[in-house]
């Protein structure tokens, strides 16, 4: 392996370490103290803990062993050393930040603060940790594992399995043996179903954050030069469109391109300043494979 290889599986396992760190400062400040829950095998694990008294870092390790090896019984080799990683940082992390994390801090940061602060910061940490994960190719093992096989032998997408498992685990934390009344049970449900929300939402951001692209419909006489601007400067394709004005009946060309979203501030700038009076259209699209964007991954052949 060379030294350019041995750097990239370095930043990889650094930028995954990271997020896992992150994934239990989570837990460890704003989940845990405040006796709520999530969704995955770190719900299921914080339900018994609050249950038993045994921290959650034992049953979160424990549950995702037997996961991993049901996942490789019934899928085989698709679980790489990342995924042992994950699981194995992830446990150690959950078990020991909290040691470290100051009890005074706690109570003023996520205590004093309120459930719905927390909520909204501990499953947004959460979610950006795992999204640093995801990224690397790294995981924390879990329900996905679940959803996999399921969707192995009955087709279910493993997106709604998660989410289904999502809503039984929180939903689940309701009869947990706590100081309060119904009220306070049902407040808690609702948290973790906030958390759940937005830890989602923080891990589509995450992965997709640095991905996100434009679609330009440029309607301009310099056409011209507009394609050459993205081509040369951008570094990205153009494609000429022929149209014609319904109201004027006269020809017209139309610039097509798609570019990153944080170049579609250069060439807005660069449309000013060549035909202020252009006509513009922008989409966020996603999914852009070929050249200068990502690559079709696919692991079988069709043929």
């Amino acid at each position: 392996m060379d030294a350019k290889k041995v750097w990239n599986v370095f930043q990889d396992y650094l930028v995954i370490t990271l997020g896992l760190f992150l994934y239990a400062l989570a837990w460890a400040v704003f989940i845990l103290p405040n006796h709520m829950v999530s969704g995955g095998v770190s719900g299921i694990s914080a339900i018994l803990q609050y249950t038993t008294g045994i921290h959650m870092s034992y049953y979160y390790f424990g549950i995702n062993v037997i996961l991993f090896l049901i996942g490789y019984k019934l899928l085989g080799r698709s679980f790489g050393i990342k995924t042992v990683y994950g699981i194995v940082v992830s446990s150690l992390f959950l078990n020991v930040v909290p040691q470290f994390v100051p009890e005074d801090f706690i109570n003023e940061f996520s205590l004093q603060n309120g459930k719905l602060i927390c909520s909204l910061l501990g499953g947004g940490i959460v979610g950006l940790g795992i999204g640093l994960c995801f990224n690397r190719g790294g995981s924390t093992g879990g329900t996905d594992i679940i959803a996999l096989a399921v969707n192995k032998f009955r087709q279910v997408p493993p997106g709604k399995t998660i989410f289904i498992l999502d809503i039984f685990i929180v939903g689940s934390s309701l009869f947990i043996p706590q100081d309060g009344g119904w009220g306070l049970r049902i407040a808690n449900v609702a948290y973790g179903y906030m958390i759940v929300l937005v830890c989602g939402k923080l891990i589509d951001l995450t992965i997709s954050g640095d991905k996100q692209s434009v679609q330009f419909m440029i309607f301009t006489k310099t056409y011209e030069k507009m394609a050459e601007f993205i081509s040369n400067d951008l570094h990205r394709g153009v494609t000429i469109l022929d149209g014609q004005g319904w109201y004027s009946k006269t020809p017209s060309h139309v610039v097509m391109t798609i570019v990153r979203k944080n170049e579609s501030a250069m060439l807005l700038q660069y449309i000013k300043q060549i035909d202020p009076h252009a006509f513009v259209s922008m989409a966020s699209v996603t999914g852009v494979y070929g050249k200068g964007f990502e690559t079709i991954k696919s692991k079988k052949k069709l043929l």
